[in-house]
C-alpha cells in the first residue's frame, strides 16, 4: 500500500523549475502577502520619495517668494520636450509592467524583450533632455537666469541622475534575464528594478506640471 501510494505522489520540484500543469500562460501566484520586489529597493525608494519631497517644498517656498518668475517662467521653456519625455517614460514603465507580467508566466525570452524595449525607450529621457539644455542656452536659459530655472535645473538634474541610475538597473535585470536567472518563482530583481523605475515615472509626473505646465 504504501509503495503504490508513493508511486502517485509528485517529484518534489527545485526552485525555479516548472511546476506540472503550468502553462507558459498560467501565471505563477504571488504569495499571500507578499511585498513586491525586496526589503532594499523599497529602503531606497523611502530615501528617494523622501529628498523628493524636500526638494518640492523648495519649490514651493520659492514660489511663494517670486510669484512673478514662477508665472512666466513656463513659458520660456520647450513644453514639447517635457510632453516627449512623459510619455517616453510612461511607456518604458509599461514595458516593465509586461516584463513582471511575462515571467510570472515563465515567458523568459518575452520578459528579456519587454526589460529591453524599456531600457531603450528610457534612453530618450536623457537624450531629450541634452538636446533641451542645448535649446535653453541657446535661448539664455542657464541656472543664473532667475530663481525659476535655478529650481528648475536642479530638480530635473536630480531627477535625471535617478533615471540614469535606474536605466543601469534595467541594463543589469535584462542581462540576467538573458541568462535566465530569474523564473516564475524567483523573480524578486526583476520587481525591485521595475518598482524603482516606476518611482522614477511617479515623480516626473510631479515635476513635469510644476514646471511645464502650471502658472
Amino acid at each position: 500500500m504504501k509503495a503504490a501510494s508513493a508511486a502517485v505522489l509528485p517529484a518534489p520540484t527545485c526552485r525555479g523549475e516548472r511546476v506540472e500543469g503550468m502553462t507558459p500562460s498560467t501565471p505563477a501566484t504571488p504569495p499571500s502577502g507578499r511585498v513586491p520586489g525586496n526589503a532594499g529597493i523599497w529602503v531606497g525608494i523611502l530615501c528617494v520619495l523622501v529628498e523628493f519631497l524636500l526638494l518640492f517644498c523648495v519649490y514651493f517656498v520659492a514660489k511663494a517668494h517670486h510669484r512673478d518668475a514662477f508665472l512666466t517662467g513656463p513659458d520660456q521653456l520647450a513644453t514639447s520636450a517635457g510632453v516627449a519625455i512623459t510619455c517616453f517614460l510612461l511607456t518604458s514603465g509599461y514595458c516593465m509592467v509586461k516584463a513582471v507580467a511575462a515571467i510570472r508566466r515563465d515567458r523568459r525570452r518575452a520578459a528579456g524583450r519587454w526589460v529591453l524595449a524599456a531600457f531603450l525607450l528610457g534612453l530618450a529621457y536623457p537624450l531629450i533632455k541634452y538636446f533641451e539644455i542645448r535649446w535653453n542656452l541657446a535661448h539664455g536659459i542657464d541656472g543664473a537666469a532667475g530663481i525659476f530655472y535655478t529650481t528648475y535645473y536642479y530638480l530635473t538634474l536630480n531627477h535625471l541622475v535617478h533615471v540614469s541610475w535606474g536605466l543601469l538597473g534595467l541594463l543589469w535585470v535584462a542581462a540576467r534575464t538573458a541568462l535566465g536567472v530569474y523564473s516564475p518563482h524567483d523573480y524578486s530583481g526583476l520587481e525591485a528594478a521595475a518598482m524603482y523605475w516606476h518611482t522614477t515615472d511617479l515623480i516626473w509626473l510631479v515635476i513635469f506640471p510644476f514646471f511645464y505646465v502650471l502658472r
